[in-house]
């Protein structure tokens, strides 16, 4: 075929656009001090304008000055420092000669591309404790509009000068809680994680929702770019009356959550279709309140752009208990078939599979297999009999852990993993979990792909992708039910902090001793509002919350004050860590997501080791 797999077990991919961005600065600011052999003379300008490069969201710049001859020549034009603390996932986009960006707390700036100088800088004054992965740029003649989200507002500024643009919503703004049928609106936990998609005078939106009840619907959503409002709505988990209702018990509607868009969306322009990946409905990992298929969660979905209207879709994991959602925007490419060009829609996955389909009706380009997996032995659930795996492209990861892939770097160490992994299931592509043994989830809950995406070399007809091969493992264990503090710290924290609040730092830290890093309010913030990869929790009442602080500090459960119902009522509770030192140590609870021993290359070895040599944990998706 014309289009060709290339797994980069680097981070190419994920970078691709932040390096693109760093390097056209670099080539078009005619900097003072040019590196010799960098010709600034008759060199060609081009926009970034989209999140992902283009619509397409191919990650591909045909700029051609730096090539592989200079590229080791470059030198800093200029930086710009946000002067705030924590992780920038943020991708800038380029328009007209002016780069737009967001900070870690979420305050939107304006640069000069060419210089760096700051031209203007919007502070909301809400602190933005979220990833915040881009944003959106709209005109038409002199309206010219920046569209970036804020935690769980969206906001339409002047692309000139930075201010909100009254007209739009109340005061500038729109509020994502808001037209979710769920109230009230401000107990909905929703955030913007990737940019918006614009469509002619369409803003169309997903979002970041709770991986545990209560979690709000994941509702795609098209707003009127003038005046915020709404103009249409897709119900991921369908009402009655609505395809797909009938893969969720009845009234699943109106109390499940998620199976919502994080991860962003991909557009055709030309066909007016919008492509949206999306992830697993909430519980992650247990369904028992949810048996079926469970539709959309977990599909690439075809939409008309101007009404929502479903063309087509695609789902690639039934019933999901193992956190498998797509986890970034599809890419748009051409193949050739048989000698005919055809217009491709390429989805990436945790499992580490592409599937292509022909992006106009959703025909798969290669056969699909419907392969039989085993089923649940935890009670009250029921895993899907067969799930659907391309029989090509062949994988770009790893599909099962054995024990020849164990770590040989000393024979102590592999020794150590050898024990370890004795004590696991290792059985390949979804294998329930089960109660009181840790199942291998390979490649990780962090992948196979991520949420940077694939690119696409349009010339060349290659797509190169950044390939996670880290094992995980998970297990679950039995919710009790009681109405206190413990309790809800198991139902709402222990997914990431653990049973005993060990955490995973430093992905997933350690709540033991937190009181020492924080006082109580600052905890009940955060609780709150949520930080980092924490969604907030605004479900939680008065009483709750003062009760989950003081357990967080105090590590004492009491039944509460009040007769309030607990937040969610769940047979059973997991939870989740990431791959890190002493990861799978005898401290570890036996309810837990864990990394698996060491393996060999071509990933690092990890995990808890003979050796006092420190892991360097891979980044999990964010959601």
């Amino acid at each position: 075929m014309a289009c060709n797999l290339k797994n980069q077990l680097g981070r190419c991919a994920s970078l691709l656009a932040s390096v693109v961005a760093a390097i056209t600065l670099a080539s078009i600011a005619h900097a003072a001090k040019t590196p010799p052999g960098l010709s600034t003379s008759g060199q060609e300008q081009r926009d970034w304008p989209t999140y992902g490069g283009a619509p397409e969201n191919n990650h591909y710049s045909g700029l051609a000055q730096i090539n592989r001859n200079n590229v080791k020549r470059l030198a800093v034009a200029w930086s710009f420092d946000t002067q705030e603390e924590g992780g920038l996932q943020s991708s800038p986009i380029i328009v007209d000669g002016i780069l737009y960006g967001i900070t870690p707390t979420q305050k939107v700036f304006a640069l000069d591309a060419a210089t760096g100088k700051l031209l203007w800088k919007f502070d909301s004054g809400i602190r933005g404790t979220q990833p915040d992965r881009g944003l959106a740029y709209w005109a038409d003649g002199k309206d010219k509009r920046i569209l970036v989200g804020v935690m769980n507002f969206v906001y339409a500024l002047d692309a000139a000068t930075g201010k909100p643009i009254p007209s739009f919503g109340t005061g500038g703004r729109i509020d994502l809680r808001e037209n979710l049928g769920r109230e009230p609106a401000s107990a909905q936990s929703i955030v913007v994680t990737s940019p918006a998609v614009v469509y002619k005078d369409l803003l169309i939106v997903g979002g970041r929702n709770p991986e545990t009840l209560p979690a709000p619907p994941g509702d795609v959503r098209a707003f009127d770019v003038r005046t915020g409002k709404l103009r249409w709505s897709f119900h991921t988990i369908p009402h009655p009356g609505e395809f797909g209702n009938d893969t969720w018990p009845k009234g699943a509607w109106k109390t499940s959550g998620a199976a919502n868009n994080w991860a962003g969306m991909t557009l055709d322009p030309q066909r007016g279709i919008v492509y949206v990946p999306t992830g697993s409905a909430a519980f992650d990992f247990y369904g028992g309140d949810r048996i079926g298929d469970d539709l959309f969660a977990n599909c690439l979905i075809a939409l008309n752009a101007r009404t929502g209207e479903r063309i087509w879709h695609f789902q690639g994991v039934r019933h999901d208990l193992w956190d498998r959602d797509f986890p970034s925007p599809p890419a748009l490419l051409t193949m050739k078939r048989d000698g005919k060009e055809i217009d491709a829609v390429a989805q990436t996955t945790k499992q580490g599979f592409v599937y292509l389909f022909d992006r106009a009706n959703g025909k798969s380009l290669f056969p699909i297999e419907s392969r039989k997996y085993p089923p649940s032995t935890v009670p009250g659930e029921v895993a899907a009999s067969e799930q659907p795996l391309p029989a090509r492209p062949a994988p770009f990861a790893r599909q099962l852990l054995t024990e020849d892939l164990l770590t040989m770097r000393t024979p102590e160490a592999h020794q150590w993993a050898l024990e370890k992994f004795k004590k696991f299931r290792s059985e390949g592509q979804f294998v329930p979990f089960s109660l009181g043994k840790d199942t291998v989830v390979f490649p990780g809950f962090d992948g196979g792909a991520e949420w940077g995406g694939p690119a696409v070399d349009v010339e060349t007809g290659i797509i190169y992708i950044n390939s996670n091969d880290v094992a995980w493992t998970g297990a679950l264990a039995p919710n009790t039910g009681e109405n206190s503090p413990r309790a809800i710290y198991m139902s709402q924290c222990s997914v990431c902090h653990g049973e005993k609040m060990t955490g995973s730092p430093p992905a997933m830290p350690s709540l033991i001793g937190v009181g020492e890093r924080l006082n109580p309010a600052q905890i009940a913030a955060t609780v709150k509002n949520g930080k980092g990869r924490m969604p907030g929790f605004p479900n939680l009442n008065e009483d709750q919350s003062s009760a989950l602080v003081s357990f967080l500090l105090s590590g004492e459960g009491k039944e509460l004050a009040s007769s309030a119902p607990p937040p969610a009522e769940r047979k059973i509770t997991a939870a989740r860590s990431s791959p890190r030192e002493g990861c799978c140590s005898s401290e570890q609870p036996t309810s837990t997501k864990n990394s698996a021993p060491s393996i060999n290359p071509p990933v690092n070895s990890f995990g808890k080791r003979p050796s006092p040599s420190p892991a360097t944990p891979p980044r999990r998706p964010t959601k």
